[in-house]
């Protein structure tokens, strides 16, 4: 673990830097409040800080206030560093936000022992936050494509909706459908079938453009949301994505596997209303007409 030292005093400073790199830590070390504080403004602030009380600049007290008003995460652990024994002056800095003090001049075991509790909850912490990204991943997200699942790309739709509408801009979504899906799996198999719906959900996300959003809205149906969209370029962008489907066979366990869609597109004007699942009946009317003409095909249905 990576922790950040201000320690104005140039002795104490080498001295607990010395132990700390004796202990296992790499180390950041600081002269003053004011370099420390640009430190741990950045991105990769070490999730552990060792701060002196008195310094230069700004001091230990002042950097927690800073620190806690930041409100980052993964959580930053601070351990003052004081020479004041006063009960009075401890409680000063605790409300300031310090996580433990240690008072001067300290036993190196003590300080290690200190340090080590404070690594134990940062690490802690590391692992609360991969908990409740995974949390929110399972909520979210398709198990199997690690696209958005239902839930999420409706919610999805639902803002885009509303945003297109304060904005005066057009919104259309894909309803996209894989052709003879069924006959992939009798002819090899349910696993062949898992691989092509995950080969399908990366070509998609590699061919949109960052702002748009795909989901998997249910068994091999797909909604493609493409926001703010001139209307001569629609069928454009949702033909490139189809042909980023077929352009090549899927490569699975049984071998390459040709796959197309169709796709049915619902547009709604900058200058007209209608919610989500209207926009939806759109796009499933348009995926007929897709299906009814040939498949492998775009077709588009207007309000």
């Amino acid at each position: 673990m990576k922790i950040l030292v201000a320690e104005d005093d140039p002795i104490s400073r080498m001295k607990l830097e010395t132990m700390l790199r004796k202990w296992g830590y790499e180390t950041v070390v600081c002269q003053d409040g004011t370099s420390a504080w640009e430190l741990i403004q950045r991105e990769e602030c070490p999730q552990l800080l060792i701060l002196d009380w008195m310094m230069p600049g700004l001091d230990g007290v002042e950097l927690c206030r800073r620190v806690r008003s930041l409100s980052r995460e993964p959580y930053v652990y601070v351990l003052l560093l004081t020479a004041r024994d006063d009960k009075d002056d401890i409680v000063r800095g605790m409300e300031a936000g310090a996580d433990d003090y240690i008072t001067k001049p300290y036993h190196p075991h003590e300080l290690e022992v200190r340090v080590r509790a404070g690594r134990r909850i940062a690490e802690l912490n590391l692992e609360l936050l991969a908990a409740r990204n995974a949390l929110k991943q399972q909520a979210t997200h398709d198990a199997l494509t690690g696209l958005l699942n239902r839930r999420a790309i409706l919610e999805y739709l639902d803002k885009e909706l509303a945003r297109g509408l304060r904005r005066q801009e057009n919104l259309c979504v894909g309803l996209m459908d894989i052709d003879h899906f069924k006959l992939i799996n009798d002819t090899h198999g349910h696993q062949v079938g898992d691989e092509v719906l995950c080969e399908l959900a990366s070509r998609l996300s590699q061919a949109l453009r960052p702002y748009d959003r795909v989901g998997r809205y249910g068994g091999e149906e797909f909604l493609v949301v493409i926001s703010d969209c001139d209307c001569a370029l629609i069928r454009k962008h949702y033909d490139r994505l189809r042909l980023a489907l077929s352009e090549k066979p899927f490569a699975t366990a049984a071998g390459p596997v040709a796959v197309t869609a169709s796709i049915g597109v619902g547009i709604v004007q900058r200058d007209r209303f209608v919610d989500t699942y209207g926009l939806i009946r759109l796009a499933d009317q348009a995926l007929y007409r897709a299906k009814e003409q040939g498949r492998n095909r775009v077709e588009l249905e207007m309000t």
